[in-house]
């Protein structure tokens, strides 16, 4: 790929690791490159952290940008740690909720974790991680600990949250106990004495107001924040979800997952490339360049393609998925006069399947989905309820053709 990250200067360091972020403010990102830069001139590892609250079992390509990152720290020589929050689970964070989240149980979050680090292994050194439970010591806080370290922060704080905000201008209930979830998260940077914490661009406050807030308050020197920016899913719009359809699973097949690469936007190229892969910041203006300089995109897709599946699954699996993507799509004769279907808000492929009338029900639509007979850009698709790209091209059976594009 490139030459070991240990070799680079300080300033190709902070270019590596502030590369995907997004602070949604310039004065901030430049405050936190300039403290990172100033925390890597003392020359010892720094400790570094990412947690992950388990309430699903299965992570999407989605889940992994911050673990890119640990990945980067860990190759420049810093300590990270794999904080699986087991307590904040309980709660679960509304950062990125405009709702009410539903509470787990405690044998929930527990099946949950268990699938947590063997997946993560995927992209981190296991030699080089540190496997952490916020149970450890958020169990032990007594209620008057909890009232304590509340006393750092006001009701105005937390109620001016954008999601929290917009749940009060809709007349909506914010519960007392929602407000916990910064709290809980800015005393896990205080137990763990943490330089640095990564997290997604929905982690802005739990990071940078609460938990380097409360480590002053706690005598300690605040951490910097690295504020990931969000990948979209496979529409290249929304942010990638399992609920939403437009996800990338990290444990799909190779085949599976180089058609799902090749299914996103042309114009989410360059942010796959920043937030998803083993590129430099050199890398990524190459790339940059030759999608200016009129390359076919196509190609820089099946680059990208490429190195996402042999992070997964190897370089070998990666080059037998791009042959049978080139197999079954590319060398296929794809009629070039054909119907054109607008895809509607929150449409599925079975939807997309009656509304072209390439099946009589919906249960024969699910069963041409279930026998393998409906495939997207050459992929085969194997969720009913998958939420289709656009544009893309849908096959049903052997001779219906449809191109789908984006509602207009």
């Amino acid at each position: 790929m490139s030459a070991p990250l240990s070799s680079l200067s300080l300033d190709e360091q902070v270019a590596l690791l502030m590369q995907g972020t997004n602070y949604g403010d310039e004065t901030l990102a430049r405050r936190m490159a300039e403290e990172l830069r100033e925390r890597l001139k003392e020359g010892r590892p720094l400790r570094v952290y990412c947690g992950f609250d388990p309430r699903t079992s299965d992570l999407h390509l989605g889940h992994t940008i911050p673990m890119r990152k640990l990945r980067q720290f860990q190759e420049l020589g810093h300590e990270v740690t794999f904080l699986i929050g087991n307590y904040t689970s309980l709660l679960g964070d509304p950062s990125d909720k405009d709702k009410l989240r539903p509470m787990l149980t405690e044998e929930q979050v527990a099946e949950n974790a268990r699938t947590y680090a063997e997946q993560a292994f995927k992209i981190l050194d296991p030699e080089k991680t540190r496997i952490r439970y916020n149970a450890e010591w958020l169990s032990k806080l007594s209620f008057l600990d909890v009232i304590r370290l509340a006393q750092n922060f006001t009701v105005q704080q937390f109620l001016s949250r954008e999601n929290f905000a917009k749940r009060l201008e809709r007349g909506e209930a914010v519960y007392l106990h929602e407000t916990f979830y910064a709290l809980m998260q800015a005393y896990d940077a205080v137990a763990l004495q943490a330089d640095v914490q990564v997290g997604g661009s929905d982690q802005l406050f739990n990071i940078i107001t609460a938990g380097r807030k409360l480590q002053e308050a706690m005598g300690q020197r605040p951490q910097i924040g690295i504020i990931m920016d969000i990948l979209p899913g496979t529409d290249g719009v929304v942010k990638m979800s399992k609920s939403l359809g437009n996800h990338i699973p990290i444990t799909a097949p190779p085949e599976d997952m180089y058609g799902k690469v090749m299914s996103i936007p042309d114009g989410a190229l360059l942010t796959y490339f920043k937030l998803a892969t083993r590129y430099t910041p050199a890398m990524i203006a190459d790339v940059q360049r030759r999608l200016e300089a009129g390359v076919n995109p196509r190609d820089v897709k099946m680059e990208l393609a490429r190195e996402i599946v042999s992070i997964f699954h190897g370089e070998e699996a990666a080059q037998r998925a791009e042959a049978h993507f080139v197999a079954v799509f590319q060398q296929r004769s794809i009629p070039e006069d054909m119907v054109t279907l607008q895809l509607k808000e929150s449409m599925t492929i079975v939807d997309a399947i009656m509304a072209l009338g390439f099946a009589s029900s919906r249960s024969e639509a699910r069963r041409l989905i279930a026998g393998g007979g409906v495939t997207l850009d050459g992929r085969t698709v194997t969720d009913p309820f998958e939420r289709p790209p656009a544009p893309a091209v849908l096959q049903v059976g052997k001779r219906r053709f449809a191109r789908l594009v984006a509602a207009e």
